[in-house]
């Protein structure tokens, strides 16, 4: 269960400020450094294409079930 302050949080309106710079703007090398670490463990785990997709259609499967329509 997500607490009410994370819920707010997460479904809070963006202003448009606030999305210019989250599309437009730099990306901390941090950032970039995380986003690659993420990749590479990705791959890793996953080698090929079709491992890959196996594990999107078990986490896709998963979400239905806990987020039914």
């Amino acid at each position: 269960m997500i607490s009410p302050a994370i819920e707010r949080a997460i479904n809070r309106a963006v202003t448009a400020d606030e999305l210019h710079e989250a599309l437009h703007g730099e990306i901390s090398p941090a950032e970039r450094d995380e986003v690659h670490a993420l990749i590479r463990w990705f791959t890793t785990r996953y080698p090929t294409a079709e491992e890959r997709l196996a594990y999107v259609r078990q986490a896709f499967a998963r979400w239905r079930v806990s987020n039914p329509s």
